[in-house]
């Protein structure tokens, strides 16, 4: 008897050692798979646990109804019924994991396991669907982990019914391709997470999605980087939200204006990374934080003043940032409390509900390029800028008009005239855009700012300026060497310029100018950098090459001019034959043409060129007022000193107006004097000098 008494205790004394190996070994076996995993995993040690891993095709009721934490991985189960699971009571833990042949979790999978709080799925490949209650009357229920099942299409519009303690939800890398039923949880935990993340196939949040998710305020709902293209209006009816995330869903493109109606709470939205163009007013009122980052479509912000709680604004384009600047709001009904002598102690309180003014911290902030200002910032330059633009336009289009319109034989200076004119009717346009822009655009540019930079209308208005800057040079370098080649050689007819040799060289002058206008447009350079669509990307060595080169061949072009007048003054200069006072009157004539040309060349190639070499002198703010007051100087005074001062062109003036019934007398006038004033045929030896006066005399100041 003492024998078998002995024997009974040694038995029983093995299988218990038996069994704590056994728990051990399947906590050593455990491999890690995520956060939530390891920590269910770390607690089975403590806890009558079962692993059910290879060769396993079927699970069996011979599972121990002690059993407090179950692992299911690796098997060749194909599904997961009721029955086989519904006498392990005490079940708090269960982990699907890793099952490549797991098909179907079917109805009442999980359901009715009054102590079971933490369910795992994950890595089952092959899963593809799971049936109604699959997770139904569980009120110990606080976590439910479904994620890396691809194949997963479909969840069970009634697979989650009364999990009321539940406070975690997490749904991600499936296959699911609509939004599932979550209506029916009646979760009553404080701090609810809801997590569905990386689902391709979810394109739409459907009206009520979350009513019924959760009766408490949810902490947070993680939206991230699924297919979604639209939230339906009514989409959050129903649920109070601390915290949305929509990150990620780069298809989205429209929140329904009724999307949050019925929901209330939200103080933090994340629409980074998706198509979003605007936002829905309704709730705006208690955002406190916004972020918007790699929004590329979000280019304008609502306004400030609908924005009352805001305090961190995380947005794409630094542009926004100025939305923000010395913001102040208008409460109109403070909080009676704001009187008392320590309200101001309280710093969220005074801020939230007393101050006008509030600080709000926002991301990124504007550079030296684009600062916080409109596109003509002082009030001085933005009257200026109309009167230039609009004497460009106006004197140009004259002179055009005119050159086009005279029925005189068209000549190599009158070819260069038009040339010169259209040139510089083209500064006109791109000024008059600029003031237009900035007029439309005053006291909101930051709302503007990204769609006029980035829009075909300053790429069009920076082509115009560069090709028209260019050709302007261009022409008036070809016009002062036609000058000083007729001159020089006055009496060799054989030299003459024709006009076929005026085309030729005329025609490499626009080639060159579209060309330089367009490489800003395909990346060298960029018109997109400042406000006033100049080319002032200089990052990249090209853009600096191409910036600095331009500002050189315009340099070079005003000393061709400068030493081309001065041969000119030079070669007809004789104190014998021509009176002082003539000579000074042609030294002058020709000095307000170089000193016209320098005005506008010096301050901007010097500027420009400090700048491209990334030493700046002076700030975009400042830059203003030479691109207003004298980059434009030539294309504004051109029109004055080579058409309406000449004396050719005003009789062409009169003639043609003659034609339209006005100042008849005029152009009689005009024309008598014209035909009485004809040149001899042939020219004396001892006359070459006075004849290369008059030449002067007239070329400098008549465009021949």
């Amino acid at each position: 008897m003492w024998t078998a008494n002995m024997t009974t205790v040694v038995t029983s004394c093995l299988a218990l050692l038996l069994t704590m190996f056994g728990v051990n070994m399947t906590a050593a076996s455990a491999p890690d798979t995520n956060a939530g995993d390891e920590a269910t995993i770390g607690k089975q040690s403590l806890l009558s646990s079962n692993h059910l891993s290879f060769g396993v095709t079927e699970i069996l009721f011979n599972i121990s109804s002690s059993t407090e934490y179950l692992r299911v991985q690796h098997t060749q189960v194909t599904v997961i019924r009721q029955s086989v699971l519904s006498h392990l009571q005490l079940l708090t833990t269960l982990i699907i994991l890793e099952n490549n042949r797991l098909e179907t979790i079917g109805p009442f999978a999980f359901a009715n396991f009054p102590k079971l709080s933490e369910i795992i799925i994950s890595g089952n490949v092959a899963l593809e669907d799971i049936g109604a209650f699959a997770f139904s009357n569980l009120p110990e229920l606080t976590d439910i982990i479904i994620t890396k099942s691809r194949n997963l299409r479909c969840i069970h519009p009634d697979a989650f019914r009364n999990l009321i303690k539940l406070k975690y939800l997490s749904i991600s890398n499936t296959g699911l391709n609509s939004f599932p039923d979550f209506t029916k949880i009646y979760s009553t935990a404080s701090g609810f997470l809801f997590d569905l993340h990386d689902n391709s196939h979810i394109m739409r949040i459907p009206a009520n999605a979350f009513r019924g998710l959760c009766t408490q305020t949810i902490r947070e709902i993680l939206l991230t980087r699924n297919g979604i293209k639209e939230v339906a209006s009514d989409a959050f009816n129903g649920t109070k939200i601390l915290r949305l995330y929509l990150r990620g869903n780069k298809q989205l493109t429209h929140i329904h204006p009724k999307a949050f109606v019925g929901s209330s709470g939200l103080t933090e939205l994340d629409v980074s990374e998706t198509a979003i163009s605007s936002l829905p007013n309704s709730i705006l009122g208690e955002l406190q934080k916004l972020i918007a980052e790699s929004s590329y479509d979000f280019k304008k912000l609502p306004h400030p003043e609908i924005l009352p709680k805001l305090r961190q604004a995380n947005l794409t384009y630094p542009s926004h940032c100025c939305a923000f600047k010395n913001i102040h709001r208008n409460r109109s009904r403070w909080n009676s409390l704001c009187s008392h002598p320590k309200a101001r102690d309280d710093v969220h309180f005074y801020r939230d509900h007393c101050s006008n003014s509030t600080s709000i911290t926002c991301s990124p902030l504007p550079d030296e390029f684009n600062p916080c200002e409109d596109i003509m910032s002082a009030t001085f330059l933005q009257i200026l800028i109309w009167v230039i633009s609009v004497l460009t336009l106006l004197g140009n289009g004259v002179v055009l008009l005119v050159l086009l319109g005279s029925r005189a034989k068209l000549t190599v200076p009158r070819f260069l005239m038009c040339h010169l004119a259209f040139a510089d009717l083209c500064m006109g346009v791109y000024l008059v855009v600029i003031a237009t822009v900035d007029v439309l655009t005053r006291g909101r540019y930051y709302d503007y700012a990204i769609d006029w930079q980035r829009g075909l209308g300053c790429s069009a208005a920076g082509f115009f300026t560069v090709f028209a800057s260019e050709l302007s040079v261009f022409t008036l370098t070809a016009i002062t060497l036609e000058r000083w080649h007729t001159i020089t050689y006055a009496l060799r007819l054989d030299r003459k310029i024709r006009l076929r040799h005026a085309c030729i060289i005329m025609a490499a002058g626009w080639t060159f100018s579209l060309i330089t206008a367009f490489l800003p447009t395909v990346g060298v350079s960029s018109y997109s950098k400042v406000s006033i669509c100049l080319p002032m990307d200089v990052e990249s060595v090209e853009s600096q090459v191409y910036v600095v080169s331009l500002l050189l061949l315009n340099i070079l072009a005003f000393f061709v001019v400068c030493s081309c007048y001065l041969s000119i003054y030079l070669t007809v200069h004789n104190p014998l034959s021509m009176p002082a006072h003539a000579d000074t009157r042609v030294a002058q004539r020709m000095a307000i043409l170089i000193f016209t040309d320098f005005i506008c060349m010096a301050p901007i190639s010097f500027f420009a060129i400090s700048a491209a070499l990334k030493l700046p002198l002076i700030t975009v703010s400042e830059s203003k007022l030479l691109l207003v007051l004298f980059y434009p100087i030539n294309s504004c005074s051109n029109p004055f000193l080579y058409a309406f001062f000449t004396r050719t062109f005003r009789q062409d003036f009169f003639i043609l107006s003659a034609r339209f019934g006005m100042f008849k007398t005029r152009a009689q006038i005009y024309r008598t004097e014209s035909s009485s004033c004809q040149q001899p045929a042939w020219i004396s030896p001892k006359s070459s000098h006075v004849v290369l006066y008059s030449l002067a005399n007239a070329l400098s100041l008549d465009a021949k």
